[in-house]
């Protein structure tokens, strides 16, 4: 069949410069993570976004906080994506990732977004996400620091294709 979706998780206000939890080279990721969607969009793939609320009083991603919020780059790009809203590191537990993919009938993944070593990981590793061919987009994801990034991609490898995002034009 190959019908992709490309999964965004967390580019949330909170990760960037003025937020709770600033992660390194948002910004660059954040212009990757747009030409993801560009990608994405001309090639009749569907982008989901996933958005982290905190369960309850944590440092960051409270619910109705500003820095909760999906950056507003994000939503340009993909005004019409759906949201699936999560509670946990990996986006597929306790959420409707599944039942989305379902109904939109996808059989390979894309991920990208905030944190590498986190929920990127979490969900590329799901089991849920066991029976997909998933691809994480390495530079359209990012964490606390260029080594965590570098280490989580590496870590990632051997189960999961890493490519850049240039890489999807050859798929």
């Amino acid at each position: 069949m190959n019908q992709p979706a490309l999964i965004v998780i967390d580019v949330q206000n909170d990760y960037f410069a003025d937020g709770a939890f600033p992660l390194w080279q948002t910004d660059a990721a954040l212009s990757q993570v747009e030409a993801a969607v560009a990608h994405a969009r001309a090639h009749h793939v569907p982008v989901i976004l996933v958005q982290h609320i905190a369960a309850g009083p944590a440092p960051f991603f409270n619910r109705d906080s500003h820095g909760v919020a999906i950056h507003p780059r994000l939503l340009a790009a993909a005004p019409d994506a759906p949201v699936v809203i999560k509670t946990h590191a990996d986006s597929f537990l306790e959420t409707n990732l599944q039942a989305t993919l379902d109904a939109l009938g996808v059989d390979s993944l894309w991920l990208c977004g905030m944190m590498t070593h986190n929920c990127v990981t979490h969900t590329a590793l799901s089991p849920a996400a066991a029976r997909y061919p998933v691809t994480v987009l390495g530079d359209a994801s990012t964490t606390v620091s260029e080594i965590l990034h570098i280490l989580a991609l590496r870590a990632l490898a051997p189960r999961v294709a890493v490519k850049t995002v240039a890489g999807l034009s050859a798929s």
